[in-house]
């Protein structure tokens, strides 16, 4: 199969490159957002355990060595809990802003070598069959129809590797979007339940201060 491809012609170099390039984009955040994706209510259930017993420095240790955006956000709540709720969320909000393009970098690359790679495969092809016609018209009359078909198929090689790496590029890229979307909505849920947590506490001291 690799011999085949060999005969595709110059094009095929920087198809493997992107299709090369794509691969690594796809396992580099893949390996980022699985790491990212944890069980935020085992999570969140955890903390708020140890925020009642008053082991605040402890919530914020385990925060600190839990990967992923919804720890960092719950971290960043705990160390500004003392702040009126009004002022927190402001501040959590402007931290999920912040974490969002983390989780999609590289997304629009992968996105963007998806939609070229077919471009490439067909720039290849339309190379191949001009080569081919200007050849036939050198050789005229004396062109075969095999010296035709086999031109064809392997101009046609380019469009089949570039369309190979394409499918699943875009697969990929849908794939890796929807775990955003997850991650996002979890930072949603977890920015929600500290929130609620910490305004309680937060009116709790304020009566007793009255």
């Amino acid at each position: 199969m690799f011999g085949l491809m060999q005969n595709g012609g110059w094009m095929m170099g920087p198809i493997w490159v992107c299709g090369a390039v794509a691969l690594g984009l796809f396992l580099d955040r893949w390996f980022h957002l699985h790491r990212a994706q944890i069980k935020q209510e085992d999570f969140l259930s955890g903390i708020f355990t140890l925020m009642n017993r008053g082991n605040r420095a402890e919530a914020v240790t385990i925060c600190n060595e839990t990967p992923g955006p919804v720890a960092h956000l719950v971290r960043t709540a705990l160390l500004h809990a003392d702040e009126a709720p009004e002022q927190l969320s402001t501040m959590l909000y402007k931290s999920g802003l912040e974490e969002i393009p983390r989780l999609e970098k590289n997304l629009s690359g992968l996105y963007i070598l998806a939609q070229l790679l077919p471009l490439l495969g067909l720039l290849g092809t339309l190379v191949g069959l001009l080569e081919l016609f200007v050849g036939m018209e050198a050789m005229a009359p004396l062109t075969h129809i095999g010296d035709v078909s086999g031109g064809i198929w392997k101009a046609l090689l380019s469009s089949i590797l570039a369309i190979s790496f394409t499918l699943p590029a875009l697969v990929g890229y849908h794939f890796l979007l929807g775990r955003v979307e997850r991650i996002t909505s979890n930072m949603e849920y977890a920015v929600n339940e500290v929130t609620r947590f910490l305004a309680d506490e937060w009116e709790q001291r304020g009566e007793v201060h009255d």
